[in-house]
């Protein structure tokens, strides 16, 4: 199977484009945000040339690597989630917003217009992510009429997949296509695409649907927002990684300013949290203890519930400890601990726990993030967006850690603004 489609529809969610903004869910874009939003789609609408293109290919799994025509893709992650449901084939996947928005948005900086640079740019970025979201969408209509489901797409650079091997992609995408892409595309040394509004993913797919539908982490319509979908097997629950990281072209919050501008403490109380402030709101008053020490320090301590992701999803219970210096110091972490809770043994039944024991607990004790650092910069900790409830690898223990000190830091900028 292949094909290239080169007038895909381009009709961006605004909840996906607000999100790459940077805005929460509930914002309501007006007045001069509206006018650029607006303008971004509107001027892509009658000036861009987006596309996708899509080829199957057969694969071979050895060595923690895949092995397609000849070429190494060096990516263990892609390898076991292939591995796991047991597929055998794979849609290599190009998307791409086109040269035209970035030669757009570089003329609009050098005319001294970076609010249009912004938004353009962050529109291009939604375009990708909608592309491939459609990508997935096609494959599942051709994978369900052949009785076969289709896999989370996975890209270089996404976490457990070097950059690197976007050469070795491209090149195997391009070297067989029998449809020429309509715009050129380059792959820089540093592993960049150009145009830079371009993505290379793979699909798998398999021809065992009870694996998709019961293995944690391969279900792609968690991942998915394309609304109209008759396939859909669960609902949208989560967000795409994000492509590209925007944060540093957005103005900086002033962490630890009142409103009448004086120094108040070291934390941002107006912060953009990656969790839902309703969820920060219930994990504060549910699961957070906080005790203010005599010299003006912070203990903190926080239980984490959740489940593995085998053996019938046992329920565990992980305890955080963290301690903070003195508001004055900008709540430096300065401690920081987690470990199964006393009383819980569902963590013995994970599987990483299962095969590899002593270097899990290991792994689990010496993670300390943000230790001698201000609790403030959580907000700007970029890490992959990993929910699953064990703790079997790096990225999922990782994003509990983020969790723990959003929850921590919404509390205290609570108390901060009630104080103010």
């Amino acid at each position: 199977m292949e094909f290239l489609e080169l007038k895909p529809d381009i009709n961006v969610q605004e909840a996906e484009y607000k999100r790459l903004l940077g805005f929460p869910a509930s914002y309501v874009l007006e007045g001069r945000v509206r006018e650029l939003a607006d303008w971004a789609r509107t001027w892509f609408a009658a000036n861009g040339h987006p596309w996708i293109y899509a080829r199957q290919t057969a694969f071979e799994l050895a060595d923690e690597r895949l092995r397609v025509n000849g070429t190494v893709l060096n990516s263990k992650r892609l390898h076991d989630q292939l591995a796991e449901a047991h597929a055998r084939e794979a849609m290599l996947v190009m998307v791409s917003a086109g040269k035209e928005c970035e030669e757009k948005a570089r003329d609009v900086w050098h005319e001294g217009k970076p609010d249009e640079y912004f938004f353009l740019e962050v529109f291009g970025s939604a375009v990708v992510e909608h592309l491939i979201t459609r990508a997935g969408a096609r494959l599942c209509a051709w994978a369900e009429q052949k009785g076969m489901a289709v896999l989370p797409h996975y890209s270089p650079g996404y976490s457990g997949w070097d950059v690197v091997d976007q050469s070795a992609l491209f090149h195997l995408i391009s070297k067989t296509q029998n449809q020429p892409f309509p715009q050129e595309v380059r792959v820089l040394e540093s592993g960049m695409l150009q145009p830079k509004k371009s993505l290379l993913a793979v699909f798998g797919y398999t021809q065992r649907v009870d694996k998709v539908r019961t293995l944690p982490g391969l279900v792609p319509c968690e991942n998915c927002s394309f609304s109209p979908c008759q396939y859909r097997r669960v609902p949208y629950r989560n967000s795409l990684p994000q492509i590209e990281d925007v944060s540093r072209l957005q103005p900086k919050p002033q962490p630890g300013k009142s409103r009448n501008g004086s120094v108040a403490s070291g934390l941002t109380v107006n912060g953009a949290y990656t969790i839902n402030p309703r969820a920060l709101r219930k994990w504060s008053n549910d699961r957070l203890r906080l005790r203010t020490l005599e010299d003006g320090s912070v203990e903190a301590q926080f239980r984490y519930e959740g489940t593995t992701c085998s053996n019938l999803g046992r329920p565990i219970e992980f305890d955080y400890r963290v301690k903070l210096a003195p508001r004055q110091k900008g709540y430096q972490v300065i401690e920081a601990q987690c470990g199964p809770a006393i009383s819980d043994t569902g963590f013995e039944q994970m599987c990483e726990y299962l095969s590899n024991p002593e270097p899990l607990k290991l792994s689990i004790a010496r993670e300390k993030p943000l230790l001698g650092r201000s609790l403030d910069d959580v907000l700007a900790w970029q890490r992959p967006y990993s929910p699953a409830g064990c703790y079997c690898d790096a990225d999922s223990r990782n994003h509990k850690w983020g969790l723990v000190m959003e929850v921590i830091h919404y509390t205290l900028a609570q108390r901060e603004k009630e104080t103010t």
